[in-house]
């Protein structure tokens, strides 16, 4: 009875060489435990669902050297032109830096509710 304790308290204390058929049985019997736990027991660690992004922006670059951004209209609360334009600056000035707004364009839909923001910006000096 006293070899079988012996070989518990080896494999306990890690003291077989590498290379040894003991070895061998702990890094296997821990392999199996980090493959197939995951299966019986439940870590409850899945992946949060969340979106980062509340709106949408897509950028393209135009032939002068500027950026065109087309954010969504969701975005921006604003009814007044000068609140429109700083919401879109507050949406836009995290993704390329400092930038001065050229031109805005609304993208309207048939009935005329605005659906995006067509904005030309550069970078400022």
């Amino acid at each position: 009875m006293t070899g079988i304790w012996r070989t518990i308290r080896d494999y306990i204390l890690w003291s077989y060489e590498r290379g040894t058929i003991q070895y061998d049985v702990m890094v296997t019997l821990i392999l199996l435990f980090l493959f197939l736990s995951p299966y019986w027991i439940d870590f409850k660690d899945k992946p949060v669902q969340r979106n980062p992004h509340r709106m949408e922006v897509v950028v393209v670059s135009d032939a002068q050297g500027g950026l065109i951004f087309r954010v969504d209209a969701a975005a921006v609360q604003a009814k007044q032109d000068d609140e429109v334009r700083a919401g879109l600056l507050r949406i836009i000035a995290p993704i390329s830096g400092a930038v001065d707004i050229n031109k805005i364009e609304a993208e309207r839909d048939k009935s005329g509710h605005v659906l995006s923001y067509k904005v030309w910006v550069h970078k400022g000096q």
